[in-house]
């Protein structure tokens, strides 16, 4: 069965997508791209050092591995529209996560600042993933203004703490006509099967595998686990009830049998 997850005009066996912050070494990377299976990643430009030989995250990265520079810093549209041009003109291609986030406390995105750079950006031929919050009607916008995709967070970033907003996730995933990729706050393998079950179409990930004792080791946790809820999802789910049902008869053998 052909089940290739389209972005754009790319299509992608992989429905993990990894980030490149937080780990002890850079060199790390290609073996968490390679266990984990991921065909996407992210990473700042404000990381990338383009006058540096050595010292350059870029040497870590495959180059079959689709770049999705994000605007890490942003904190209104404009700035990550010049972020997102930048990067286009540095050659880091016209794949663009949209961060836009002026809260430094809760670093939650703001919607109407992503709203805004997602239809300038897309307009100029960008391939546009913005980071919301699960708002259901700002999703519905960044349709509108154009988004290849929607990334809303299953709980604050950097935190860990699984799908806090399953229920607004799931309104988002049955709604929205366009890929919805979990991004943010996923802690365990089991968190990424679930989002995939719900009908998630991909999930990203980074501090989870890079706050990990073997990163490494949990980069291969989560490719396995995205592919089975993927599964999952694709079998369909078995339907839930309110009180036992036997999978067996419980009548009718051991009568026979007395008889």
């Amino acid at each position: 069965m052909c089940d290739k997850l389209v972005i754009g005009d790319k299509q992608l066996d992989s429905r993990l997508f990894v980030g490149t912050g937080k780990y002890s070494n850079d060199a790390l990377i290609p073996e968490i791209i390679e266990k984990s299976g991921a065909q996407v990643i992210t990473v700042a430009l404000r990381r990338i050092d383009f006058e540096s030989q050595t010292d350059n995250i870029l040497n870590y990265i495959p180059k079959h591995v689709q770049l999705l520079p994000n605007t890490s810093g942003a904190r209104n549209a404009k700035e990550a529209i010049r972020i997102a041009r930048l990067a286009r003109a540095a050659g880091c291609g016209n794949w663009i996560k949209i961060e836009v986030i002026s809260d430094n406390k809760y670093l939650l995105p703001d919607g109407v600042e992503t709203i805004k750079a997602t239809e300038v950006l897309a307009s100029e031929g960008f391939v546009v993933l913005p980071y919301i919050s699960p708002d259901l009607m700002i999703a519905k916008k960044l349709v509108e203004a154009g988004a290849a995709a929607v990334m809303p967070l299953g709980a604050p970033i950097g935190t860990n703490r699984g799908l806090k907003t399953k229920e607004l996730l799931r309104i988002l995933i049955d709604e929205i006509p366009l890929p919805v990729i979990v991004d943010a706050g996923i802690g365990k393998p089991s968190d990424a099967c679930e989002a995939m079950e719900m009908g998630a179409a991909a999930c990203l990930l980074n501090t989870a595998i890079a706050s990990a004792r073997d990163p490494v080791m949990m980069a291969a946790a989560f490719g396995e686990a995205i592919r089975a809820g993927r599964k999952a999802y694709l079998a369909g789910l078995g339907s839930t009830a309110k009180y036992a049902r036997a999978s067996s008869p419980l009548t009718g053998f051991l009568d026979e049998m007395a008889e």
